[in-house]
């Protein structure tokens, strides 16, 4: 009989411990449930949020594009606007340029800054459009002194293969082309640095005169200066280039 009790007792813990965890069970599964819906509730919220800023940028992003056409639809009527205003007015423009010009070179040859202000600043560009390099070396108020000999030059322009020895006047004349030889001469002297380069001489100046220019072309030297006020440019280049060719 006590054997029987005993069983019994055990069956009945047993029995208890069982309904325990599978209350526990129930509690643990609930709560997993719950969790769960919210997990999915968050997920569908993070979704729709998504969604509605998805169709928020693409909105911003519609009006950003129709606001960039609207943009460079502006800006092609500018440049139509533009380009007919350049056209209309070239004359003016090009009368306009001409008379500064023109007032700037007076000014820099009363003040003596000729070199300065228009030589020296046209010297790389009308390099490069005549003779195909950018200078290396490009050197303005050169002086030199070797031994008892000394000179000064105003603009010295140094490529590969070629130095580029200009000189400005404020009036140019015929005489100058065999002063020009001289400068060329003593900078073969001076500068035995550059012994086995081409020297190309340029004189320049704010104008030439035909006759000074012929001279100058007869002479093989390059004559530089305003074209017709409008910008600095080298006006004997084919009958100095050609002649040497």
């Amino acid at each position: 009989m006590a054997v029987l009790e005993e069983r019994v007792d055990r069956l009945e813990e047993m029995v208890m411990r069982l309904v325990y965890i599978q209350q526990k069970t129930e509690i643990e599964m609930q709560r997993l449930q719950k969790e769960m819906k919210e997990f999915r509730e968050a997920i569908q919220k993070d979704t729709e949020n998504l969604k509605r800023e998805m169709k928020e940028f693409k909105d911003e992003m519609k009006e950003f594009k129709d606001e960039m056409k609207e943009f460079k639809d502006e800006m092609e009527d500018f440049k139509e606007w533009a380009k007919r205003t350049i056209e209309e007015n070239h004359e003016w423009s090009k009368r306009e340029v001409r008379r500064i010009n023109k007032q700037w070179g007076e000014l820099a040859n009363k003040m003596g800054t000729i070199v300065e202000d228009i030589i020296f600043p046209a010297t790389r560009p009308v390099i490069k459009k005549y003779f195909k390099c950018d200078p290396e070396i490009l050197m303005m108020n050169v002086r030199k002194k070797k031994g008892k000999s000394s000179e000064e030059f105003d603009v010295v322009a140094v490529c590969k293969d070629r130095v580029f020895l200009i000189e400005v006047k404020s009036t140019l004349k015929a005489e100058h082309a065999e002063y020009m030889k001289g400068k060329v001469e003593r900078f073969r002297e001076l500068f035995e640095e550059y012994s086995g380069r081409e020297i190309v001489p340029i004189l320049a100046s704010l104008k030439i005169g035909r006759e000074v220019l012929d001279k100058l072309t007869r002479e093989r030297i390059y004559g530089m200066a305003y074209r017709e006020w409008e910008y600095m440019d080298i006006l004997n280049f084919e009958g100095v280039y050609g002649e040497k060719k």
